[in-house]
């Protein structure tokens, strides 16, 4: 059995999914999402999410089924067509794991049976929806193997964050015993200790930030 992946993937623009849309002009947090997108066009699917604001703009389109207080149930029909990233996951058969959407901003967790499944679901958001920014990917361990394989992404990193980590580790700062102190590595940086502290705890929290799945 080949490891799972789950991949975290997020839009910055609500008119890629009506739930986004609709969390945006509300100025809400939509995160109460139950989804059931078919891979086939001949099954028609619903999706269904609690919208938690006061009052629904007049401009929305879509009007809720069901409202208690500040909570409006709204309900999406799918036709078949691909016409936002969840219908697109469903094209391949990838489930959801999370659907989270504040003012406009779209956020998904979802399942890839393997690479080749996941490199298929990307490179099809990264066609229809080009502002896709892949967040984060996490490897499943497989059977009895303890390994949990996080993806770090380095790109988060500042140029000047990447060489006080690197310079850092090769002088041997992260060792026990150190073989160079944080006073030794700020001199070869040509920076102020105080500037070597700031820029190396900097680029730690966003590290761990991906090996802790954070943020």
């Amino acid at each position: 059995m080949s490891a799972g992946i789950r991949a975290t993937v997020e839009f910055d623009s609500p008119s890629v999914c009506q739930i986004a849309s609709i969390a945006y002009s509300t100025e809400s947090v939509v995160s109460s999402v139950s989804t059931s997108v078919a891979p086939t066009p001949e099954s028609v699917s619903v999706t269904e999410f609690v919208v938690d604001a006061e009052d629904t703009p007049d401009d929305i389109a879509l009007e809720p089924i069901f409202s208690y207080g500040n909570k409006h149930l709204f309900r999406i029909a799918h036709d078949g067509g691909v016409n936002c990233p969840c219908e697109c996951l469903g094209e391949f058969g990838c489930p959801i794991d999370r659907y989270f959407t504040q003012r406009g901003t779209l956020t998904l967790v979802f399942h890839a049976a393997d690479y080749e499944q996941l490199q298929g679901v990307i490179g099809e958001l990264r066609e229809r929806f080009p502002e896709v920014d892949i967040k984060r990917l996490v490897r499943s361990p497989t059977g009895d193997a303890p390994e949990d394989n996080v993806f770090v992404d380095r790109g988060k990193l500042t140029t000047r964050q990447l060489e006080v980590l690197q310079t850092a580790y090769e002088m041997g700062y992260f060792e026990r015993p150190r073989r160079a102190n944080a006073t030794e590595v700020a001199a070869a940086l040509d920076i102020s200790q105080s500037t070597f502290s700031e820029h190396l705890a900097a680029a730690q929290t966003k590290l761990l930030g991906d090996v802790l799945e954070e943020g």
